[in-house]
This record gives structure tokens, sequence and C-alpha cells, in this order.
């Protein structure tokens, strides 16, 4: 997205608040305005002073009254406009984080999945901020030196056109250099964010995996990998801070020339009697009010070309399209019969994964797929709940194309407990009705099902204590509240993905109990390793490259010595002994 378009994005963002905004510039003129009084009053003040012992006192001291005034009025109207720019830019910065999120939230399971969690998370708080941060200052200093350079013109004009003309003749070498430096650091600057998007991705990979990189002996690969983006960001960075560092010297240096020919040419009249010395102090305070907001402006550049930076990569969010369902159907009320019809599919094009899958379960059926990894076991429960669009054939639910129905809608209706267990920072009976709005009673008895009650009574403060994934529980522990928070939605279709894989087998017989319970007239996909979860299944899938390669149940299959044998010879042999 180029550096333009940002921009009028930025301001099509600040126009919707247009009447803050105008109060703002409302404000913002008053403010600059009694600041341009003042010389003027100094100057009469500066005039009262006509030699030695001859001062006009009184009228010197009305005019040190409309002084304390006018600074009063100054004083006032600058907060309000600190005030106002302040809400304008939050207000902003508030939409942009909520539109990104939720872009997030509709996005298709397949873009997170290629995504750099901490690239993303470094979009949502850390470019935000640094847009917020660019932006306050721009709307406080850039429209605030602005208003005060046009003003002074017309002031400068008033009082002396001579030496307006001569400000008007050398400001714009400083225009120039700023823009020529701030064009040559956008470049880098924007390199900046990326490789600065990286490394957090990294880094939070790193914290993510810790147990990981320490078992496996990665530390020094990790540091090295580290090290190796981090260099590359300490080029850019230094390249741009350079860039960045330019830009406010070289206008201070300009604007000093004008001060300089301000002040030589105004000495000149005044010693001419021309001019009184009180208006050569005019001159020389409107010759530093009109320089002071380009060297405000130059500092506000580079941090102006980082926000720009930033609000691409929040923007390139917000641009995402999302999987829209307002078209589509609500799923009615299902039994739970699923048709596989020439399903298939593939992550990665030219590398097919399903081949022309077929299958039909009937409402109650209780499914066990097994196979050795990457056979596409999680592949068909991705497909069945939509996480991923089919390339070909068709998924039905009593006899209803899922692609023609809402995915909300056919979500609502599936139930799933992972491997991997999911608790937010939260008690534990709103981590047990997350996604529902059931009572407590409800949830107490969700509870019992799942054999979670025994150790949540036992908690501090019971169903009220709050959890969250890093909280002290076992991993059992956790994924009983994850089958209670299934127990308590009660849906028609459930599936189990390898979801006892992570428990001790105490633990696993009472779930194994609550699942037998749950899964009475209910239609159930079990993906699992365990013998006892594949022998109570009323049939058994066995995967391999994608195809069904044996269909039946645990007995049938050992009889017939084939793949599915092999499998449980491999895995499930030492169990039985």
């Amino acid at each position: 997205m180029k550096s333009m378009k940002v921009k009028r994005r930025i301001v099509k963002l600040i126009a919707k608040q247009k009447f803050l905004f105008i109060f703002a510039l409302l404000a913002t003129i008053i403010q600059v305005s009694a600041s341009l009084v003042l010389p003027i009053i100094i100057g009469k003040a500066v005039d009262q002073i006509q030699g030695i012992n001859n001062v006009n006192f009184s009228f010197l001291f009305k005019i040190i009254f409309v002084l304390i005034v006018v600074i009063f009025i100054n004083g006032l109207f600058g907060f309000l406009m600190q005030y106002l720019m302040n809400v304008i830019t939050n207000s902003l910065l508030k939409e942009l984080r909520e539109k990104a999120f939720i872009k997030l939230l509709f996005m298709p399971i397949s873009y997170l999945d290629s995504s750099s969690q901490g690239d993303l998370v470094m979009r949502l708080i850390g470019d935000v901020d640094q847009l917020g941060d660019g932006l306050l200052q721009a709307l406080n200093q850039l429209i605030s030196g602005i208003i005060t350079i046009i003003t002074t013109l017309v002031f400068m004009l008033v009082v002396s056109y001579q030496v307006a003309l001569i400000v008007i003749c050398l400001t714009p070498i400083s225009l120039l250099t700023a823009s020529l430096i701030a064009r040559a650091s956008y470049k880098t600057i924007q390199a900046q964010a990326k490789i600065k998007g990286e490394l957090s991705g990294h880094i939070n990979e790193m914290f993510d995996m810790g147990k990981v990189v320490i078992a496996y002996d990665y530390k020094d690969k990790a540091s090295r990998k580290t090290k190796e983006i981090n260099d590359r960001l300490y080029k850019v960075g230094v390249k741009a801070q350079f860039y960045s560092s330019l830009v406010n010297p070289s206008t201070r240096f300009v604007n000093s020339l004008v001060y300089a020919a301000v002040g030589v040419f105004g000495a000149i009249r005044a010693v001419g009697g021309l001019i009184t010395v009180g208006d050569l102090t005019v001159f020389l305070n409107y010759a530093s009010s009109y320089t002071k907001p380009f060297n405000d402006i130059s500092s506000v550049a580079s941090e102006l070309q980082n926000s720009f930076a930033s609000a691409r990569r929040i923007f390139e969010i917000i641009d995402l399209e999302i999987l829209n369902d307002d078209n589509l159907l609500d799923l009615p009320e299902v039994e739970g019969n699923v048709s596989f019809q020439n399903v298939s599919f593939s992550y990665v094009k030219d590398k097919p994964l399903i081949n022309n899958f077929s299958l039909d379960v009937k409402h109650g059926t209780k499914v066990a797929i097994v196979g050795p990894t990457g056979a596409g076991k999680t592949t068909i429960i991705n497909l069945l709940m939509r996480f991923y669009n089919l390339n070909e054939g068709k998924i039905l639910i009593d006899g209803n194309d899922i692609s023609k129905f809402k995915r909300s809608s056919l979500r609502n209706n599936i139930g799933m407990v992972l491997q991997d267990t999911w608790l937010y920072k939260a008690s534990i009976k709103d981590n047990i009705n997350y996604g529902s709005n059931a009572s407590f009673n409800e949830i107490e008895k969700a509870a019992k099902l799942a054999y979670a009650d025994e150790f949540i009574t036992r908690m501090p403060c019971g169903y009220d204590t709050i959890v969250s994934d890093d909280s002290g529980l076992s991993i059992g522990e956790k994924q009983l509240l994850c089958i209670s928070r299934l127990m308590l939605r009660r849906p028609k279709i459930l599936i189990l993905d390898e979801a006892t894989s992570n428990i001790d087998t105490r633990t696993e017989q009472l779930v194994q109990k609550a699942f037998l319970k749950l899964m009475e007239n209910k239609t159930a996909f079990i993906i699992a390793h365990r013998l006892s979860t594949i022998k109570n299944a009323d049939l058994i899938l066995v995967l391999k490259d994608g195809n069904i390669v044996e269909v039946g149940k645990h007995a049938e299959l050992l009889e017939k010595n084939g793949f599915y044998k092999t499998i449980y010879e491999a895995q499930y042999a030492n169990i039985n002994n």
C-alpha cells in the first residue's frame, strides 16, 4: 500500500469526527492568535520606556493587565486543543483495534495457520500504539504549526510586508529540505516495522515453545536466529535514525537564516527611524514564532513516517477478505446423519491429501478414525467443521450441503474437544460456560457428568476459583473442564480429536464413562490412539494417504490381518499385554 493512500485513509478516519476536529481547529486558531498578539503587547510595553525616568507607568499597567488576560486565553485554548486532539486520536485507535481484531476473528483458519502469531499481536498492539504516538504529535504540533505559520505571515504582512517577503522567499528551502529527507526515510522505516514484526513473532514462538527449546537443546540456534534478525533490525534502525536526525538540524539551519535576515533588516529600519524598538521586538518574536513550527514539524516527521508504516500494516489486516456467510441459510436442527461424497482436498496445491473420500454415517454412530501421521484424520474433521473449503465433492448433514449454510450455524450443532486444552483467565464456572448461557445448576451438572466436580470443589473458591492455562492445573484437570464445556452444550454431533491422549489412565477411565453417556443417541467422530476408545466404536475407519483402506469393527479388522492389525500391533500390543 502506497504512503499517499495510507495518508488519505487516516484523513478519512479523522474526518468522521469532523465536529470535534473543527472545534479543535478553532481552539488552535484562538490559541495561536493569542500567542501572536503577545509580541505586539510586549512591543507596546517596550515603547512606554522612552528614556531615563521617562516611563508611562499608567499605560504600562494597563498593558500588563491585557497581557495577563491574553496569556490566560492562550493557556486555556491550548489545553482545550490538546484535549480534543487526544479524544480524536484515541477514538481513531479504538476503531482500528476493533476493526483489525474483528477481521481476524472472521478470517479462515488457513490464514491464521500460515501467519506468525507474534507478528499479528505486534500489529494489533505495537503498530496501533506507534500510529497513536505519531498521530497525536502530528495533530498537536503539525496542525498547530501550520496554523502558526499562516497566522504569523498574515500578522507580518500587516505590520511590515517587506519583512514578510524575506520570510516567504526563504521558506521553500526549509520545506524542500524536510520533504526530501522524509521521503528517503519512509522506505527504511517501513523495512524497520517489518523486521520488528518478524522479531516479535520469533520471540513469541520461543516463549510458547520454551520447554521444547530447552529439551532439544535449541538454545544456541534460537540465539543465533535472534541475533541475525536483531542485526538486520540494527542496520535498518541506524539508517532510519540517520535520515530522521537529518531533518531537524537541516530545518533549524534554514530557520536561523530566516531569523538572522529579519533581525538585520529590522535593525536597519529601526536605526533609520522607520520603525520603533518595540516594532523590532515584534519582528524578532514573529521570526521566532514563524521558524519554530518548522523545527517542531521536522521533529514530528520521523515519528509520522513510523506511524504511516505502522498504519500500512494495520490496514493490511483490515483489508483482508473475510468469509462472508450473510447470504447463507441457518442450518435447521439436525439429527446427526453425516455423508462425505467424493471429497478431495489439499493444503498445498499439487500435493493432494484427501482423494475422492466417501463415507455415510448414520445418526447415533460412533466412528473412530485411525491411521498413521499425515493420513488425513484431522483434515476430515477440519473439513466437517468448514475450517477449510473442499477442493471437490460435498459434505452433507441430514442431506443438507453444509457449504450452503452459515459456519456459525453449522458449528453450533457440533461439539469439539481437542488434544490441546484451552482455558482463559476467568472463574471455573465462566470457563465451563464459555460459548453458552447456562445457569449455575446447569454448569454444576455438566461438571459432574464430566467427573470434574470432585477436583473443582477442592479448589480454594470452588467454581469461583480463577484459572487459566498457566494456573497450575494438571493437563487432565484442564481437559476435564474442556469436556465439561462440551457436556453443557450437548450438541448432536461430537468430535473428539485425541481428547484423552494427555490424560492419565485413571482420569481417562472417568472421562470414557462420561463420553459414553454424552454420546448416547449422538453421532461421534473419534480420533484417538488409545485402545479403549477404538474398541467401543461402532465403526472404525482406517486411513492411509487420504484414502479409506479398511472399514469395520475392532474384532473384524483384526481378523482381516490387514493394515489395521499392523497399526494395532505397533501401537497397542503392549497395552493389550
